[in-house]
């Protein structure tokens, strides 16, 4: 069979790192890329998650590592393997960016920033003869099958012999992830689960002492924005262990690191009942009969928040959370409240929207694709990244599987063309068909 070469194109629509990935590798292996992208610039997503440190990936075990993608950890762990956490780090670093992990096993870059890993890596591509086409909105293909692209300068047609499409979720549309492509592909007869909030917070329906739904206007005035620290939490009527961690009181319920793990198991709770009850342990350190004898302990003239402060570290923003959601009988009732400090329920009743949620949930179902992500049904069009049906907590796992599946889609439209046979058209030149 014969190798690819430059004479073989690929497009690869969508310039995230699953798009740069796959234009990377596709470019090794010969092929002429062209890079399509709706916004300015390419990476504009990727530059807004290194805002506040950019996390590459994480430096747990391997068999944890691939435990955090959840029901898809069957379809993302093959490519993981080949492109994993070590991996990416060794070429982040041949990049010219050294990494370093950080006390919670996160690896970042050592200057903390997304935009000269970017940079680097752009020079990298043109010096492998990537071309890049920005404003380059894909609408679908015309009747002879050329891709077609809306642009300033009009409708802009494209030939390529394959296409990877790496066009992102449905979060944070205002970067170019808007879920746009789902009718084009729907149209085409692709199978495609409903985009829904992934890492993202969720608005709380905890019923109050005064019988209301949702914060009191104390509660949200006083403490949105205020962290809750030192804290496990575990969503009742699932098996999973509870998780350890720290969230975020929101203006209209709760949100975090801790959350944003947790997301997955919420929202199908929510999804399945109608509403969701975390229960949250606030004094995660201290056994359920170490807290009853400091809760029953006399207090005599103090204020419970001040017992609660001294005999069982409670104060701030937990205090008021116990307020919150117990009656004043529970708070009176020593028993009863050691129960609640432990085991605090807090009901939520939807995720935020999903254009607020830091990714997605959903997308092109994996049945739709074979092993190199290249649809069953539409030979020598791929998929990558964010727009497959498949999500993972942060942490570095969000990029870690985007980065490997362009990759893996990549090496695909290679080994795709290489077993195509190769015609020569009237000038003489040659084609893969």
């Amino acid at each position: 069979m014969p190798s690819p070469t430059l004479s073989a194109s690929v497009a690869i629509i969508g310039g995230g790192p699953a798009g740069l990935m796959a234009a990377e590798t596709a470019a090794a292996a010969g092929l002429q890329v062209d890079v399509f992208d709706a916004m300015p610039s390419v990476g504009r997503k990727f530059l807004l998650a290194g805002r506040g440190g950019l996390n590459i990936t994480h430096a747990e075990a391997f068999a944890a590592f691939a435990g955090r993608y959840g029901s898809r950890q069957a379809q993302i762990e093959p490519m993981i393997r080949a492109f994993g956490p070590q991996a990416l780090r060794e070429w982040v670093e041949g990049l010219g960016v050294t990494t370093f992990v950080g006390s919670s096993g996160r690896v970042f870059p050592a200057e903390m920033k997304a935009a000269p890993l970017l940079r680097a890596w752009l020079q990298r591509l043109r010096e492998a003869g990537v071309r890049f086409h920005v404003r380059h909105r894909w609408t679908g293909w015309d009747a002879d099958g050329q891709l077609l692209f809306t642009t300033p300068d009009g409708l802009q047609r494209h030939h390529a012999d394959a296409c990877v499409l790496a066009l992102g979720g449905g979060s944070w549309a205002r970067l170019g992830s808007d879920g746009a492509w789902i009718p084009t592909l729907s149209e085409v007869g692709v199978g495609i689960a409903p985009l829904r909030p992934a890492n993202c917070g969720f608005i709380a329906g905890s019923p109050r002492a005064d019988g209301a739904s949702g914060w009191s206007a104390h509660f949200r005035e006083r403490f949105a924005g205020q962290p809750l620290k030192s804290v496990s939490i575990r969503v009742e009527g699932d098996d999973a262990p509870p998780r350890s961690g720290e969230a975020m009181i929101t203006a209209d319920g709760i949100e975090g690191s801790l959350i944003y793990a947790l997301s997955a198991r919420i929202r199908a709770r929510i999804e399945q009942d109608g509403a969701a009850t975390l229960s949250i342990d606030l004094a995660p350190g201290r056994p359920l009969e170490r807290v009853a004898a400091e809760v029953a302990h006399p207090r005599g003239a103090r204020s419970l928040a001040s017992h609660l402060q001294s005999r069982v570290g409670i104060a701030g923003v937990k205090m008021a959370l116990l307020r919150e959601c117990l009656s004043t009988e529970v708070l009176d009732d020593p028993a009863r409240l050691a129960i609640a400090i432990k085991a605090l329920p807090l009901h939520l009743v939807a995720p935020r929207p999903l254009d607020e949620a830091i990714s997605s949930a959903g997308g092109v179902r994996f049945e739709e694709v074979d092993e190199q992500l290249m649809l069953r049904r539409h030979p020598g069009l791929f998929c990558a990244g964010e727009m497959l049906d498949w999500e993972a907590p942060t942490g570095g796992y969000l990029l870690t599987a985007c980065f490997a599946s362009g990759r893996s889609a990549g090496l695909g439209v290679a080994a795709w063309l290489q077993q195509k046979p190769v015609s020569i058209d009237a000038s003489g030149t040659e084609k893969y068909i």
